[in-house]
């Protein structure tokens, strides 16, 4: 396969997995196994891509946060939000510190795949038992600030999973409130790790970066992950998440039988 096919190809698995709980990072890990591996920026900013399409589609949601200010009930959704930002950068901050890399072999990620398909239906049973809510309260905030960390530290969690289903478990039983909540404070975290890889690979003696190929994947992914998103939202107002957790433990378990 051709580099600009492969770009193509990677941008494309971003865009659809990022915002779907399945994993993103675990699939282009498993993607790169075959089409070569590429840097921690490359990977972060395609990632950035397909936050962009979020920016797009809660921009009236974000305005409304900007411009409400003076609002209770907005400030504090704010402030929830900067609360599970901050959690996230300091504690992944921490991470990176200590050498943090992510695992350049397929088992762990399809561990963690089954691993979270297994407590993706768990946590849809315990939910469903539960009165609906849609209030976000600061434990949730703090737990879904935690829960991302978890999914960078261990590919194949996936963000967006970890993130709705605490937020979930946590007392936000809604599916929409929970998911808008996870989808939103992905944005600065995002954002902020891609900047944060810029600024790593700028300050380098050699830059290798094909910006060509990065600024292609990032297009790619931002336009799928529109998509992707759109689907996702009306998808979850009258549907569960099971059929991403069967995903994820078919492809898990596929995937360790390749490995060995």
């Amino acid at each position: 396969m051709s580099d600009l096919a492969s770009t193509f190809l990677l941008g494309l698995i971003e865009g659809i997995t990022e915002f779907l709980p399945v994993s993103s990072t675990g699939h282009l890990l498993v993607a790169e196994h075959w089409l070569g591996a590429r840097s921690d920026l490359f990977n972060v900013a395609i990632q950035a891509g397909a936050i962009l399409a979020v920016v797009l589609i809660y921009r009236e949601r974000l305005w409304r946060l900007a411009c409400g200010i003076g609002d209770p009930v907005q400030r504090d959704y704010a402030l929830k939000l900067a609360a599970a930002f901050l959690i996230t950068a300091v504690l992944g901050f921490a991470a990176t510190r200590f050498g943090f890399r992510l695992p350049e072999t397929i088992a762990p990620v399809a561990w963690a795949l089954v691993l979270g398909g297994v407590w993706m239906l768990a946590a849809e049973w315990l939910a469903a038992r539960r009165p609906e809510r849609s209030t976000l309260t600061w434990t949730v905030a703090i737990l879904v600030g935690l829960a991302q960390v978890v999914a960078g530290v261990f590919p194949g969690t996936s963000r967006s999973a970890a993130t709705i289903f605490v937020a979930m478990l946590a007392g936000t039983s809604n599916r929409a409130a929970a998911t808008e909540f996870a989808f939103l404070v992905g944005i600065p975290t995002m954002f902020a790790a891609t900047g944060y890889e810029l600024l790593k690979t700028l300050k380098g003696a050699e830059v290798h970066e094909d910006w060509g190929a990065l600024a292609l994947a990032f297009v790619v992914s931002a336009i799928t992950a529109f998509i992707a998103v759109r689907w996702l939202l009306g998808y979850i107002r009258m549907h569960r998440f099971t059929p991403f957790a069967i995903y994820r433990i078919a492809l898990g378990l596929a995937l360790l039988v390749f490995a060995t």
